[in-house]
């Protein structure tokens, strides 16, 4: 078995990699979040804490909010940040994203702190429905991973864009997709739908917002609670390697991304050298094959 079957067969460049290599290494002069104000819901473990905080904290942001549904969750992460960067500010809010109440209420403390956000980090997921064939699928199980994936990450988007308003040019709106929202696993339905719409999500928040930059991200195969029996001999992807590749999305190099797709174990730098093809054809973005007329004309030859 190679454990980089489903990396290669997935990749939009001749490289991979599965750790923090040196051309996404936050702690690049040019890729410094000096002075930036983060924001991370779903960062009391996982990816939230081990990946992307941590990478922002090696950046050296000004400041890190980290969101999780209960607020005692986030001491540690606070505290490994804090060892990894003293002088970076960390703001700890309870956050439950599918509650839109909640969601206000967690701007509202932020505000009392800080008068905008740079960067959201739209990471606070759930797979709860694997092994659910929909002809037996649990409904409530089954549409939790909406109600967290799809309405929660639709929330918080929502009250961020309010938050900041439209003055606010420079900020960066990252969401946590997958690949798996773009493939069929059989019994794995629910939470494959929900990141592709998380996928488009991001491209419509591209859309409506050209000021802003919006990417939609999938983290490669972590070894983390949520992978399943079927991934884990393939997740051999580190959390840092995530967080490295977001700060990177995070950065001027990347502007040209925004309303696209990227996987952690692409090349950015063989991205950055496809920039024109990647703007010029509209590549990783959402479509349909076969379309582009192709069906009428075979019509009309026959």
């Amino acid at each position: 078995m190679n454990p980089d079957t489903f990396t290669v067969n997935n990749s939009f460049t001749k490289s991979i990699y599965r750790d923090v290599y040196p051309a996404v290494d936050p702690r690049n002069a040019e890729l410094s979040k000096a002075g930036k104000i983060v924001l991370v819901t779903g960062a009391s473990r996982g990816l939230g804490r081990h990946g992307i905080s941590f990478a922002f904290a090696h950046a050296g942001a000004k400041a890190i909010i980290i969101t999780a549904r209960k607020i005692e969750a986030l001491a540690e992460t606070e505290a490994l940040i804090k060892k990894i960067n003293p002088d970076v500010e960390v703001l700890k809010v309870a956050l439950e994203v599918t509650n839109e109440d909640s969601v206000k209420a967690a701007f509202k403390t932020i505000g009392e702190r800080y008068s905008t956000v740079d960067i959201l980090v739209n990471n606070a997921g759930l797979f709860g429905s694997s092994d659910q064939p929909l002809a037996s699928a649990d409904p409530l199980a089954w549409w939790g991973d909406f109600e967290v994936n799809v309405r929660g990450t639709f929330l918080v988007t929502k009250h961020f864009l309010t938050f900041i308003g439209p003055e606010k040019k420079d900020a960066h709106l990252i969401y946590l997709s997958s690949g798996a929202g773009l493939m069929v696993i059989p019994g794995g339905s629910a939470y494959s739908i929900t990141k592709l719409a998380d996928l488009q999500m991001a491209a419509f928040a591209a859309a409506e917002n050209p000021h802003l930059k919006v990417m939609a991200f999938h983290p490669g195969i972590v070894l983390t609670d949520m992978a399943t029996e079927m991934f884990k001999p393939y997740a051999k992807d580190t959390p840092e390697l995530s967080g490295a590749v977001i700060n990177w999305l995070a950065s001027e190099q990347a502007g040209f991304l925004s309303g696209r797709y990227i996987t952690a174990n692409w090349d950015v730098k063989e991205i950055i050298a496809r920039k024109d093809e990647i703007v010029e054809k509209n590549l990783l973005t959402v479509g349909l094959t076969g379309l582009n007329g192709q069906v009428a004309k075979n019509l009309t030859k026959a």
